[in-house]
């Protein structure tokens, strides 16, 4: 029984960001870090894995990119351009203080009173706009006396798109979107013969196949467009970068 290469075993290892040096590269802000806010980031394509048989439950895309959005937006420049607050899980947050509150009113004399909770000036919006299958397909297959070999691929694309809103004013400073394509390849080769004058046949198939996780592409997606974002902001003078 072959067994499965060492890259595909199911070990768990830690996903590097596919942007790491990208994120980290930017230049730093001229000021302290700006407080952000994410409510959500949610899939807005409604679209279904990709399926050549039955019908697939299964989402095409992440269901929690909001995860992808903080990771950015904390990693870029270092950690010096955005201080990101909790809005996800608020309701956590508030009942947790509530929790604290009682318990020291309750069992201490003197009671400490917590931090106030530090707002946001800035909100982050957006989603994964668009997922396109089969954008681009194509191959290539030869046989010659029931041998052969061929070749396939498949491009699908994913879209994201952010703005940032700003919280005194409730407008729109900028609108981002960016898109990355996912590609899919296999190949395979097989023998088809037949023996005793017809009467059997022998076939042999040998083939893989290498997809792109969506995981990651979406990932890619989203840290390209935080990069973007705060270009673009440096464009509108809305910031700078620290000289």
């Amino acid at each position: 029984m072959n067994s499965v290469p060492e890259k595909y075993s199911s070990n768990p290892s830690i996903q590097d960001n596919p942007m790491t040096y990208e994120l980290l590269d930017v230049p730093q802000l001229d000021g302290p870090p700006m407080t952000i806010g994410v409510y959500s980031f949610t899939d807005k394509t409604g679209q279904r894995a990709p399926s050549t048989g039955a019908a697939n439950l299964s989402s095409a895309v992440t269901q929690g990119a909001e995860v992808w959005v903080m990771d950015a937006l904390l990693e870029a420049g270092g950690g010096k351009w955005f201080e990101v607050v909790e809005r996800v899980g608020m309701d956590n947050v508030i009942k947790e203080r509530q929790l604290i509150r009682s318990t020291r009113e309750n069992y201490e004399t003197e009671a400490t009173p917590l931090q106030p909770l530090k707002f946001a000036g800035l909100i982050l919006e957006g989603g994964i706009v668009g997922y396109d299958s089969n954008t681009t397909t194509g191959g290539q297959g030869a046989r010659y006396f029931g041998i052969g070999a061929s070749q396939e691929y498949r491009i699908d694309t994913v879209t994201v798109g952010m703005r940032i809103v700003s919280v005194s004013t409730g407008r729109v400073l900028m609108s981002v979107a960016a898109e990355k394509s996912i590609a899919s390849y296999r190949q395979s080769t097989d023998v088809f013969k037949f023996i005793e004058l017809g009467t059997r046949t022998v076939e042999v198939e040998n083939g893989y196949s290498v997809n792109e996780p969506t995981n990651l592409a979406v990932r890619s997606a989203i840290e390209a467009t935080v990069i973007e974002l705060i270009y673009e902001g440096v464009r509108k003078g809305l910031w700078n970068f620290k000289e």
